[in-house]
């Protein structure tokens, strides 16, 4: 009967073909808008790192008070550099590392070739582990590299197939900023968006890959230029050496600590509150211990990664799609019941109800399905107009993979058999006897 039901399903598109085409229209523009907008949204909602985002902690503590605080009673949402290296140098947590990002300028092995920039991190050994990093060729360097200041380097897989052509280039040397470095690994493709773990860095919640990583405690050593944030509170300073500026209360180090359990993250807060106590005893802070620990989707939310246009346009296609329904809702009652008479003789000769039920929810699913092909032609169009909605950054993340496509028809069928429901319930609510008798 299945069979036989979705025959009749199909064969019914081509009934009264004005009304089918406009539930086919409604169906077809509402589940592409709905889509369109929703290849974005899962994009920059995502939980970038699932499986461990409840054992990540960002750290924050307030080194510059409370007339600094933006928003009002927050600390800064990176360390500086005497915070940062206290914390590593307690090591509190089972893993933990810092970062800057970097910009050095990579000088090719073809010497006829001009030298190009690579963006990166000076990080420590645990920020591999922690954000689970995949290695095409060799491992990330040791903490005894760290300790070390080891001139060691990972670079991406796509700078090592600019470099060396894609092949095993572990052991190899590269040139950064006029310093050589010796690669210890090879990332594979590793781009998690939104970038949770330097979210510090203005809106750049979706840049390009890194490139290059190198040791941070070299980083220091060489006076490796930042191209990242840096907030030193109030006006503009002017320092006269690197080393002043690098012991000031400036803001420019995100800090993250694995803590496996919520029994460690309070041990871990504790410890924080007990060091900022410290800090202001010995002088350095003039207020209350102000410390924030927040894990990965905390600390998103609180930056308000997700875009708020992807948001509203979401909820607004959600809207138009369901007007559509409503429509559709509608012109299908107004389909069903114009076959009164055939639904008469149907019961009268022995159909029963759910025997109608599925004749009928057959053919709105049929209707659903052709509306949700329209669909998928319409959301591969709009995702060419994307860039006009959101930013370019943002824009340029929404793609069409199978996913999509497969929700947009299951979207289309299922939405469409539900509101049949009714139009339905109207059709097996006819009376066989008064059908007989009038027709």
């Amino acid at each position: 009967m299945f069979a036989y039901y979705l025959q009749l399903g199909l064969r019914s598109l081509k009934r009264n073909p004005v009304l089918t085409a406009l539930m086919v229209m409604a169906i077809a523009f509402g589940v592409a808008a709905s889509m369109i907008t929703w290849s974005v949204f899962r994009v920059v909602s995502g939980n970038p790192i699932p499986w461990k985002s409840s054992q990540l902690y960002n750290v924050q503590v307030d080194d510059r008070g409370p007339q600094y605080d933006d928003p009002p009673n927050e600390p800064p949402e990176a360390l500086n550099y005497t915070d940062a290296v206290a914390l590593m140098q307690a090591h509190k947590a089972p893993h933990q590392t810092l970062l800057y990002d970097i910009g050095p300028s990579v000088l090719p092995q073809n010497p006829n070739d001009l030298p190009i920039t690579a963006y990166g991190y000076a990080t420590s050994a645990d920020f591999f582990t922690m954000f689970d990093v995949p290695f095409q060729y060799g491992s990330p360097w040791t903490n005894a590299d760290d300790d070390a200041h080891a001139s060691v380097a990972v670079i991406s897989n796509e700078l090592n197939k600019r470099l060396f052509g894609g092949a095993n280039s572990v052991g190899r040397d590269v040139t950064l900023a006029m310093h050589t470095y010796r690669i210890v690994g090879v990332t594979n493709h590793w781009d998690p968006k939104p970038r949770y773990y330097d979210a510090y860095d203005g809106m750049e919640f979706y840049p390009d890959p890194p490139q290059v990583f190198i040791v941070f405690n070299r980083a220091i050593d060489l006076r490796v230029g930042m191209t990242g944030r840096n907030n030193c509170g109030g006006p503009p300073m002017h320092f006269s050496s690197d080393e002043e500026w690098l012991h000031r209360e400036c803001a420019w180090i995100p800090f993250w600590a694995a803590l496996p359990t919520q029994a460690d993250a309070q041990q871990y807060k504790t410890f924080l509150v007990a060091y900022a106590a410290e800090q202001q005893r010995a002088g350095r802070f003039h207020w209350a211990p102000n410390v924030r620990l927040r894990n990965v989707t905390e600390w998103m939310a609180y930056k308000k990664v997700v875009p708020s246009e992807s948001r509203i346009s979401l909820f607004v296609s959600i809207g138009f799609f369901i007007i559509c329904l409503v429509n559709t809702i509608g012109l299908l009652l107004a389909k069903f019941m114009r076959r009164s008479s055939e639904i008469g003789v149907r019961r009268a000769l022995g159909a029963t109800r759910r025997e109608v039920y599925a004749q009928f929810l057959m053919e709105a699913a049929a209707v659903g399905l052709a509306g949700g092909v329209l669909g998928l032609l319409l959301t591969v169009a709009g995702m060419q107009g994307v860039g006009l909605l959101f930013e370019p950054d943002v824009a340029r993340l929404a793609h069409i993979d199978v996913s999509l496509l497969v929700t947009t028809l299951v979207v289309a069928v299922l939405t469409t058999v539900v509101a049949a429901f009714y139009p339905t319930w109207r059709a097996a609510q006819v009376q066989p006897a008064w059908q007989l008798k009038s027709n």
